[in-house]
């Protein structure tokens, strides 16, 4: 029985010796793994997370999620100018790559913690393992009542809450007798937010306009810039044409007033003008059916528009021609206009015939005779 009291002593000091040996930070039990802790069951695996600030926080410090203990810490370091802590997470642990890390106390005097989250500004990405590293920009920490007590001290104490008074006092001396006063400024002021109101859409639909201009604006700024540079050189160079210009008004009001008196003195020979101008297009409108028939004549010429379709008949033509080769004809159809006008006209006359034109154009004032050549009186040298 003593030798196996004496076994059990060794074997307590040797497991004793060999952690103190080990242990280099010994800091008490929180720097050995505790049993029972989360973290520690089949499929438990380790992040670390960088923080601000741990506080007061110890290893084996509990690690929750939505309150819930889901892990424990196992170590924290110095990393530069923050912490790096080492946590232990169970399995069923099912938090995304971009989760966050706070600093959290369970309540007024309650223990300190460190509380996971999925991350609400940005979407959830991938998923916490093995070696996962939440980094400082995910990492906060909630205020402590250390810090809630310190800003109520400086509230009470240096925060001007004891000017309150002093206010209040200021106001009700500056608003005394002046109650309906203040009563109907709250009324038009009640008012003029519910206009406002009323008038958000139409706001914001000229914030938004104004905005796209001024959108506009900003794209187009290298054009503006260019225009400014541009304008002091195109003013100076107006300043140096100053007299040119002002000789060049002087001389339009002089051109000016010489048009009007020109149109004053030719306005009654510009109306005449304008009348009998309005004759010849009255004329001109008069000869439009004849003129369009003319026109329909000429790709079709010597054959009328209008009985074309009935020349040709399968494998024949139909033909009625009618040749006039009288002199009075020829002249009429040729020479018209010319220099040799009505020459042959007055030939066919000489001998005796006429073209049926009564009265005939050429005989009034023609040479030869001054009347009808048929009641004329005969020579002897007209032919016969």
């Amino acid at each position: 029985m003593m030798r196996v009291k004496v076994f059990r002593a060794a074997t307590v000091a040797v497991v004793l010796a060999g952690l103190l040996s080990g242990c280099s930070g010994w800091r008490g039990l929180n720097s050995i793994p505790l049993p029972g802790v989360e973290g520690t069951g089949p499929g438990a695996f380790t992040i670390q997370a960088q923080m601000p600030d741990v506080d007061n926080i110890e290893p084996n410090s509990r690690v929750r999620v939505a309150d819930v203990n889901v892990g424990h810490v196992r170590k924290i370091e110095r990393q530069g100018w923050h912490a790096l802590v080492t946590m232990q997470l169970d399995g069923d642990v099912e938090l995304p790559a971009n989760a966050t890390a706070t600093l959290g106390q369970t309540s007024l005097l309650g223990s300190l913690h460190i509380e996971l989250a999925p991350p609400t500004d940005v979407a959830p990405e991938g998923k916490l393992h093995e070696g996962s590293l939440i980094p400082l920009s995910s990492s906060a920490a909630y205020p402590s009542t250390e810090q809630a007590l310190a800003a109520v001290a400086m509230l009470l104490n240096g925060g001007g809450l004891g000017e309150v008074q002093d206010i209040t006092q200021a106001l009700s001396v500056a608003f005394a007798g002046r109650e309906g006063d203040l009563r109907s400024l709250i009324e038009q002021l009640d008012k003029a937010i519910g206009y406002l109101d009323d008038q958000k859409t139409d706001i914001i639909a000229a914030t938004e306009s104004l905005n796209n201009l001024v959108g506009q604006i900003a794209e187009q700024k290298p054009v503006v810039d260019r225009a400014l540079q541009t304008i002091p050189d195109a003013l100076a160079v107006l300043r140096d044409q100053r007299n040119n210009l002002a000789d060049a008004l002087t001389q339009l009001g002089r051109f000016s007033a010489l048009a009007a008196d020109s149109v004053n003195q030719t306005k009654e020979a510009l109306v005449a003008e304008l009348e009998d101008l309005g004759t010849v297009l009255e004329k001109l409108a008069d000869a439009g059916p004849a003129l369009t028939r003319a026109l329909s004549f000429l790709p079709t010429f010597p054959f009328p528009k209008e009985t074309l379709t009935n020349w040709m008949r399968g494998d024949y033509a139909n033909l009625t021609l009618i040749l006039d080769l009288t002199l009075s004809r020829i002249d009429s159809g040729f020479f018209t206009g010319s220099r040799w006008e009505c020459d042959l006209t007055w030939l066919e006359l000489q001998w005796g015939r006429t073209i049926g034109q009564f009265p005939n154009p050429c005989i009034a004032g023609g040479p030869g005779t001054a009347g009808n050549p048929l009641v004329a009186p005969y020579r002897f040298d007209q032919g016969p």
